[in-house]
């Protein structure tokens, strides 16, 4: 057997198979293509590709662009915006004319100086001489630099630490519960808001013209949480008794307080000085002015006595 002869033979065997595959691709580049092919594709078909390619998006256009050229949009727009801001106005007066929005920040203007003076106060209102409120140019001027000025941070922060205070209690009992503690807050709250209503409807049955305000009502009877905390905190240190001892003392704190500083607010300025002014309606703002200082130990009792046990 010849072995030139055999190597051809397998020569040709093996180049079978790829004379085939070309016969293949030609037969299917005659017959119908699945892909186009692009290779030899010209400078000219290139050229159209890129005219295309950006002729596409301005022939598409925005998609809102007839829209914000509509006339009648642009004048509902206009009109939907003017409705808006009237409605934010109306709500903004109505609110002004309940709770003054606009001046909460007069009331949150404090510094430690002033918190640290007012807690003192709070507590031992004896030694105090001044309690009028200072002015400027017919405007009271901010807390931290009047200590008799009303503020909102201490009477907000009372009643969240009262708040805490009143669940370290519960939680030493072995009572503690979220929703005890909800019930304790919501009362505490509701309590706060119908005291301030109730002197609302009594200012306003005695017809007494005073600059009070009702944030400025609010601040004054926010005032007690200061007390009850002292009050709470003693009896979980040292026992009941220390409790009453502490809150009686407190008691007496506010009623001193709410007296000597209200009586500038609702008393003539005759009767704020000390003298002694006759008349009905006079003696009507007396009872008040001593009806709103009384009324805090028995909030402050009824608030805190379940808490110590």
């Amino acid at each position: 057997m010849d072995y030139t002869a055999t190597q051809s033979g397998f020569r040709q065997r093996k180049l079978q198979p790829n004379m085939r595959l070309r016969n293949s691709s030609t037969d299917a580049a005659d017959g119908s293509q699945l892909f186009e092919d692009t290779s030899g594709a010209g400078p000219g078909s290139q050229a159209g590709y890129s005219r295309n390619h950006q002729a596409g998006p301005q022939a598409a256009g925005f998609p809102g662009q007839s829209l914000l050229s509509d006339p009648m949009s642009n004048l509902a727009m206009a009109y939907g915006s003017s409705l808006a801001s009237q409605g934010k106005e109306m709500v903004d007066k109505n609110l002004d004319r309940f709770i003054p929005i606009s001046k909460l920040k007069y009331y949150f203007a404090v510094d430690t100086v002033y918190v640290g003076k007012k807690l003192g106060l709070l507590v031992f209102p004896y030694m105090h001489q001044n309690w009028e409120v200072s002015y400027q140019q017919d405007t009271p001027v901010a807390p931290r630099f009047d200590v008799n000025a009303p503020d909102l941070y201490i009477p907000a922060m009372g009643f969240i630490t009262y708040v805490l205070v009143a669940g370290l209690a519960l939680g030493t009992q072995n009572r503690f519960s979220p929703e005890l503690l909800g019930v304790q807050a919501s009362s505490a709250f509701v309590w706060l808001i119908m005291e301030v209503l109730a002197v609302l409807l009594s200012l306003y049955l005695v017809t007494v013209n005073t600059d009070l305000t009702t944030i400025d009502l609010l601040a004054f009877s926010g005032y007690k949480y200061v007390g009850m905390i002292v009050g709470v905190v003693s009896g979980l240190l040292f026992g009941r008794l220390a409790y009453y001892l502490s809150l009686l003392w407190c008691c007496a704190a506010i009623f001193v307080f709410m007296i000597r500083t209200l009586r500038l607010k609702l008393l003539s300025e005759a009767a704020a000085e000390g003298r002694l002014v006759r008349g009905a309606r006079n003696q009507l703002r007396m009872y008040l002015t001593m009806s709103i200082a009384a009324a805090q130990p028995i909030f402050m009792y009824w608030l805190t006595y379940h808490l110590i046990r």
